[in-house]
């Protein structure tokens, strides 16, 4: 079975209405670009650190890694242990080509798409 794939309008239509993203990256991958909201859970550390996904029937978390290989991964283990999840489509390349608010290495807020604006 595959994994539940989203596409970016999708996404950000769920977690507007509540949806947790999770961001199954590495630490230097998070480091220099991730989505303000986002949680940390590296797919590496996924095993151990399974108790810190958010379980939401209504709400499914939607899972984010560079370019979906590894958040499609993730949302078929999770999906086979019974938590709802769906995959980013294109990951958070497709998260910053679109314009998306981000927060990269060395700002102390997120970007919020404007441009002309350096941080």
């Amino acid at each position: 079975m595959a994994a539940a794939e989203v596409d970016l309008t999708d996404a950000l239509a769920r977690l507007d209405a509540g949806a947790p993203l999770i961001d199954v990256r590495e630490q230097s991958e998070w480091d220099e670009v991730h989505a303000p909201q986002a949680l940390l859970l590296p797919m590496s550390e996924l095993q151990a650190r399974w108790a810190e996904v958010p379980v939401d029937d209504e709400h499914p978390a939607v899972v984010v890694c560079h370019s979906g290989y590894r958040s499609a991964q993730v949302v078929a283990a999770l999906e086979r242990a019974g938590v709802p999840a769906v995959s980013l489509a294109g990951g958070m390349v497709a998260w910053e080509q679109s314009g998306a608010p981000v927060v990269r290495a060395g700002s102390d807020a997120a970007a919020d798409g404007e441009r002309g604006h350096e941080h």
